[in-house]
């Protein structure tokens, strides 16, 4: 989104729409939350002075991160409109260039953690929120006990099934949709709150002190399901591009957090009166004959809060494969109208099958909750710890306030964290475990990428001295326009020597082509090209795109022409070089790693397609590289 959208105006229906992105995992966390904070194995009573300092942890914790951290203080931070951890990373290095041939820098290492953390996030929230919804069958009768967790993989496996069919069409009633969630959630606090007006005590902070000093280990232990009301509090941040940050700040305040509180309150109101009720305190808040319909609004706003993530995984991935962190994936999109509406088939399927085999290993939502946290507030800690760079440097603000803000911000996000870190022997292992393969695969590709580009940049000519040593001598000119894509502006394409070598001819007007992929999520319409005369009718040119946009090389064509140099696609040969990369033992990385390179390599989308040329016009030269 261009800078001059960041912060549109906060119109009834723009709000409403982000109501069915932003807040779809945070608006689903009274469905457990609360019940898991008086988990048997805290060994906390249901009574009424520990159902008030858990509200008030509760309020003060949606109080002070997500209304304080992250819609007053993160939201500051955007990268031209844009949002999220990549987007934050992206953004501290403007004033500090990073260099990934002497290895991967820590803002870079903890941007990649904090990237690992969220993809855990995307797989556990679908499992852990759409089975505690369909889990209410069971207050009715017995009889759906079995029937749950079939009924909960199938209903998963229709949302990744029609996930290539793009969320335009359904996201035009997601936002209504969870307006009614919230409405339901508020009415039915409210009701509860009626009955026992003595629960809205937790509104003081003294009760959540007084709570953690009486209480002391059991009490910071009880952080950690506390925690769970924050889970979706960086989709706030990360969907920021699409809706701008007036529409997100007026839908946590006039619509999210009122109903979150209500129906926390009311909850809080009901365990007062009846403590049997922590069974299920969501679904023993509505009367018996609003049963069934609260179960199908639940799963449909459970399955509104997992299309969330999983496009927001999608939206990930493109950021992570255009700012060069994972290799280029056959990505489709989805809508011809919308450019951000992308779908990655093998990303989809991994997901599902990490999500299902969530589901079967832990069972129910209680089980799940054990593994849901960890990777949350790990990605919070790293938020936090990035934007004391991004304060300094981008915002202009003196050392006293940044490290004041970012270290009470820090103290809380570690609290958080250690809290959940007892979860890690009952399933916190998961996301941690899964977060480490993501980062290994994330590092080892953007690492082997910057080793690959030294030897290139060793082994071949720098473009100039290649003209004037070689390109000189050739005597004979092929008619017609040819573009070599080079990574690198500066050194010789591997195609273009290799085609100088055993073709010993040129096509009569060459074009070496760099597309630079900018720290800035979009690059505006018409940006200038760089266009370097290099010898008589031979070109450097270098184009700039987004990491929020797709390479696109016919609309590059579009541009020069306005240059003056006609290359219609039609009449235009394109040279790439596709390089096989063999692992050998050398300095840079450990083998196992430059074997993975080599097999992340292998099954990268072709560069035809990724750059959306046309396959008939494409001439690939395969050199073999060791590294």
């Amino acid at each position: 989104m261009p800078k001059h959208l960041d912060n549109p105006p906060a119109s009834a229906s723009l709000t409403v729409a982000a109501m069915g992105v932003v807040y779809g995992d945070i608006g689903t966390s009274p469905l457990y939350a609360l019940r898991e904070c008086f988990h048997e194995s805290h060994g906390l009573s249901v009574t009424a002075d520990n159902v008030l300092g858990i509200l008030s942890l509760i309020v003060w914790s949606l109080v002070l991160v997500v209304t304080m951290k992250y819609l007053l203080f993160v939201m500051k931070a955007d990268n031209d409109g844009e949002g999220g951890m990549l987007a934050l990373m992206a953004l501290s290095q403007r004033s500090h260039p990073v260099n990934l041939r002497k290895g991967l820098s820590l803002v870079v290492s903890l941007g990649l953690v904090g990237v690992a953390f969220l993809y855990s996030d995307g797989i556990i929230t679908p499992a852990i929120s759409v089975l505690s919804a369909v889990e209410g069958l069971t207050l009715a009768t017995d009889v759906f006990t079995p029937y749950v967790l079939p009924v909960t993989i199938g209903l998963v496996a229709l949302l990744f099934a029609i996930q290539h069919r793009g969320s335009g069409k359904l996201g035009s009633i997601f936002g209504p949709i969870m307006l009614v969630w919230f409405a339901a959630l508020a009415l039915l606090g409210l009701h509860s709150v009626i009955q026992t007006p003595g629960v809205l005590l937790a509104a003081n902070p003294l009760y959540a002190a007084g709570f953690l000093i009486h209480h002391a280990g059991i009490g910071f232990l009880v952080l950690g399901s506390v925690f769970l009301v924050l889970t979706g509090a960086e989709a706030l941040y990360a969907d920021m591009g699409h809706f701008g940050r007036r529409p997100i700040q007026v839908g946590w305040f006039a619509v999210a957090l009122p109903a979150l509180l209500l129906q926390y309150f009311g909850q809080g109101a009901l365990l007062m009166r009846n403590p049997a009720a922590l069974a299920n305190p969501f679904y023993l808040l509505a009367p018996e004959w609003m049963l069934y319909p609260l179960i199908a609004l639940a799963t449909l706003a459970t399955i509104i809060a997992s299309q969330a993530m999983l496009s927001g995984a999608f939206s990930l991935t493109l950021q992570a494969v255009q700012l060069g962190y994972l290799p280029p994936l056959r990505i489709t999109h989805t809508s011809a109208e919308q450019h951000g509406q992308i779908y990655f088939t093998l990303l989809n399927w991994l997901m599902f099958v990490g999500t299902v085999g969530l589901i079967l290993s832990f069972g129910s939502s209680t089980n799940l909750a054990a593994a849901y946290g960890i990777a949350v507030s790990g990605s919070m800690i790293i938020t936090t710890l990035l934007m004391y760079r991004v304060t300094r440097h981008h915002l202009g603000w003196s050392a006293p306030p940044a490290v004041m803000a970012v270290g009470v911000f820090l103290c809380i996000d570690l609290a958080f964290f250690l809290a959940n870190a007892q979860k890690i022997p009952h399933g916190g292992w998961f996301p941690l475990l899964l977060g480490a393969a993501i980062f290994t695969v994330m590092s080892t590709w953007a690492r082997g990428r910057a080793i690959v580009a030294e030897h290139l940049r060793v082994q071949f000519p720098p473009l100039r001295q290649f003209v004037t040593d070689v390109l000189s001598k050739v005597e004979c000119r092929t008619a017609g326009r040819a573009v070599f894509l080079s990574q690198q502006p500066d050194i010789t394409p591997p195609a273009l020597l290799q085609n100088v070598r055993h073709n010993k001819t040129l096509h009569e007007y060459v074009y070496v082509l760099t597309v630079r992929t900018e720290h800035v999520p979009f690059v505006p319409a018409g940006a200038p090209l760089e266009i370097t005369p290099i010898q008589e009718q031979l070109f450097q040119v270098v184009a700039r795109c987004g990491f929020m946009e797709t390479p696109d090389i016919p609309r590059v064509l579009t541009q020069l022409a306005t240059h003056g140099h006609a290359l219609p696609v039609q009449d235009t040969t394109f040279f790439l070089s596709r390089i096989t990369f063999l692992a050998t033992p050398k300095p840079g990385m450990a083998i196992w790693r430059e074997k993975l390179f080599v097999v992340l390599s292998r099954n990268t989308q072709r560069a035809s397609s990724y750059f959306h040329l046309p396959s008939e016009q494409v001439v690939e030269i395969g050199l073999v590289l060791e590294i």
